[in-house]
């Protein structure tokens, strides 16, 4: 047992630092990208949600959010997609920490708050690149592909076929 480690050395482990064999600390190993931000001091990201397209610019700030030049409570009238919208922030933990100016097109409502949830969410990592790892947990970053399935001649709709009538 002439290697044993002490608690200290499995800390500097699970930070990334491991003392080197000449003494040194070693950097750590996965730097974060730099910040992505514009002479304005904003980020940008464009989010998407079924047929919607954000455009989002985050910048620091009290935590207005202005969606297609009207206040988020104007825009989106129901509070279940307000709530959608600031999830982002709960999970980072940054409520009220940022403004949001977001242009949407496309799509209902629905899919708008999901796309401007994408933008805010991408925009956010982009600011401050260490919020990656908990909003990419809460499931935030992925982008849901899932789209409406187009319809097909001779089909009611997508898939639905007319009534069969042997006569």
């Amino acid at each position: 047992m002439a290697d044993t480690k002490t608690l200290e050395d499995l800390k500097d482990v699970m930070e990334g630092t491991v003392p080197a064999a000449d003494g040194t600390v070693a950097a750590p190993s996965a730097a974060l990208p730099e910040p992505k931000i514009d002479e304005h001091g904003r980020a940008y990201a464009t989010g998407k949600r079924k047929n919607s397209i954000a455009r989002v610019w985050i910048k620091p700030g009290n935590g207005k959010i202005t969606v297609n030049g009207r206040d988020q409570e104007v825009y989106f009238a129901r509070p279940v997609l307000r709530l959608i919208i600031a999830q982002a922030f709960q999970v980072a933990e940054r409520v009220d920490s940022y403004d949001v100016i977001a242009t949407v097109k496309g799509g209902g409502l629905s899919g708008q708050a999901g796309a401007v949830r994408h933008g805010i969410t991408k925009a956010l990592t982009y600011y401050e690149p260490a919020l990656r790892r908990p909003l990419k947990a809460a499931g935030f970053i992925t982008r849901d592909s899932r789209v409406v399935e187009r319809k097909k001649y001779g089909k009611a709709k997508a898939r639905k076929s007319f009534q069969f009538s042997k006569r």
